[in-house]
């Protein structure tokens, strides 16, 4: 697959799978009478974009010069999205002293979307650059 392709591919896919995913949560959320656009959902499916968009596009320049630590590269955004569920939705979310199941799917759904794609297309550069 080319260069720009690839992450044309990927930006596509991740935008795509994320609206389309807004989307059935927002049906699920009506359909057990969950306030639309509670827990932060909005601002959770931006930043997990934002994030997994930044990360890749990093991993992406930077798999010539550092290819043998694509993988720690990869380790340290992963963590890098941890710290921002800590700073900015875990205090919101554990105001009342615990995390609902409604909040734990806000952040963990696009987060896990974008887990998967991210390590899917960064396998990708990794078989491409060995």
């Amino acid at each position: 697959m080319k260069a720009t392709r690839l992450l044309f591919t990927f930006f596509i896919l991740l935008l795509s799978s994320l609206l389309i995913s807004l989307w059935l949560h927002l049906q699920v959320q009506q359909y057990l009478s969950i306030e639309k656009w509670s827990d932060m959902l909005l601002m959770s499916y931006a930043l997990n974009f934002i994030l997994a968009a930044a990360i890749f596009l990093i991993l992406y320049s930077l798999r010539k010069k550092f290819k043998n630590q694509i993988g720690f590269l990869y380790m340290g955004g992963s963590l890098l999205k941890f710290l921002i569920f800590f700073i900015f939705f875990y205090p919101a979310y554990h105001a009342d002293g615990l995390v609902t199941k409604s909040e734990f799917a806000a952040f963990f759904v696009p987060y896990l979307l974008c887990l998967i794609l991210e390590t899917v297309f960064t396998a990708k550069i990794l078989l491409k650059e060995t």
